[in-house]
């Protein structure tokens, strides 16, 4: 595992990023990882906007890919967090 400062790290979307940014940023991701638990019934599919489902897309790409900074540029439509955000049952990898 990978950690910035001994730390695990996430990749998560930026609030700023726009609605067709984060919908570019989903396809891309999800057409390179598994993105089954984005679908509506699953675990992470509430709530059901583009900033959730492009976080947890982008993070399922960075997690997979390595966890290096540049897994998780989304052409600079990404931070990386040190702070979990996983909710109810939605567990970011």
């Amino acid at each position: 595992m990978i950690m910035a400062n001994g730390q695990k790290t996430w990749c998560v979307a930026k609030p700023s990023s726009d609605q067709a940014t984060l919908v570019g940023n989903i396809n891309f991701a999800c057409s390179q990882v598994d993105c089954q638990i984005l679908r509506r019934g699953c675990p992470c599919y509430a709530p059901d906007n583009l900033i959730n489902h492009a976080s947890i897309a982008m993070n399922l790409y960075y997690q997979a890919k390595g966890r290096n900074h540049w897994n998780c540029d989304f052409r600079n439509t990404a931070l990386i967090v040190q702070t979990d955000p996983s909710y109810a049952n939605c567990i970011y990898a």
